[in-house]
């Protein structure tokens, strides 16, 4: 029996941030005055960098940074993934090191390349010690671009195109910083998952008005492979063609989950969680009885490494979507840039 197609609700972030409605307008209103805030104290952070007032420490080995503007909804651990590949493929050796909000992108970083270790450390400039000390020669820092204090060789910079809406800063919007804070970036990365490549090519031309000296990509997060999440079997992404899915995403943007696996050809119903959600079994559970009328329950991987240990053993298997990193332009320039940590670090 394939559910009816419902409605996909918002989580209330995103409607707060984003819908037209009287009520989510009236809750930004009130949340104008906090965004001022945070705003101005942001800037006044940046002020202090850019004026030698907060120090910036050398780490211990070449180091780029792939981070983003907004809280969440880049694709920014798949990217900061594919480049420590990347790195690897290029004869270095690299570490990822982050400061491990919860656990799921550490293990999904071990899932995704195992041979490459994983460092948590709120303190990146001590993780990145601790890099040099496990004998790697370069590191990837996900998420730090806001983390000044680590003196990095290169900052690579997400913007997602399947993200539209004006810039508010927090709490009134998902924005962590301006625009204007491009002029940091040694490369602006689009990332697009549903949003087409003319968005992509726009919102890049855009940023790149803040930021002329920098370069520039797009990549697309591209659904590559169903994966069980238990175990391992997989099957191509046409197999929810047509059918009923329910799909479970505690990420950045959900919506742009749902739409790609629309776009596939599914009927898809969203159980959206918010970003980094602490599943227990009892959401398992409930989950799982939600999808009983389903042909497929997929997640995220992210979701995937949290929920596959909790998922009940009668349940319809849990499939995760994999993620392929397509360079669609700005391939040469983000190898350039990558080249530079091998050169400063000629013991590679």
């Amino acid at each position: 029996m394939q559910c009816k197609e419902s409605p996909m609700p918002e989580r209330a972030i995103d409607r707060v941030w984003e819908s037209s409605g009287i009520g989510s307008r009236l809750a930004r209103g009130a949340l104008i005055p906090a965004s001022w805030v945070y705003a101005a104290t942001v800037a006044a952070r940046n002020a202090a960098y850019d004026r030698g007032l907060f120090r910036s420490h050398a780490l211990a080995l070449p180091a780029v940074s792939v981070g983003n503007l907004t809280v969440g909804g880049t694709g920014k651990t798949p990217v900061a993934a594919f480049i420590a590949a990347r790195l690897l493929q290029l004869g270095m050796k690299p570490a990822i090191v982050m400061r491990g909000y919860g656990d799921d992108e550490t293990r999904v970083h071990e899932r995704l390349n195992p041979e490459i270790p994983v460092i948590v450390a709120a303190d990146r400039v001590r993780g990145v010690k601790e890099a040099s000390t496990k004998g790697r020669s370069v590191v990837v820092l996900d998420d730090a671009f806001q983390h000044r204090r680590a003196k990095r060789d290169a900052d690579i910079v997400l913007l997602a195109a399947d993200r539209a809406g004006p810039v508010r800063a927090l709490p009134a919007g998902p924005w962590r910083e301006p625009l204007t804070s491009l002029r940091r970036a040694s490369m602006v990365m689009v990332t697009r998952k549903s949003a087409s490549a003319v968005r992509a090519r726009e919102l890049l031309a855009h940023a790149r008005r803040f930021a002329p000296q920098a370069a520039a990509a797009i990549v697309l997060l591209a659904a590559d492979r169903l994966v069980d999440s238990l175990s391992g079997e997989s099957l191509d992404v046409s197999a929810i063609r047509d059918k009923s899915v329910l799909a479970v995403a505690g990420i950045g943007d959900p919506r742009a989950f749902s739409t790609q696996l629309s776009d596939i050809g599914a009927r898809v119903e969203l159980a959206a969680e918010r970003d980094h959600h602490a599943y227990t079994a009892a959401d398992a559970a409930l989950l799982a009885l939600r999808a009983a009328g389903a042909d497929f329950v997929v997640c995220t991987l992210k979701d995937a490494v949290k929920l596959s240990t909790l998922w009940p053993r009668q349940a319809p298997p849990l499939w995760y979507l994999s993620q392929r990193v397509v360079v669609e332009s700005g391939a040469a320039e983000l190898d350039g840039i990558l080249a530079t940590l091998r050169a400063a670090n000629p013991t590679d």
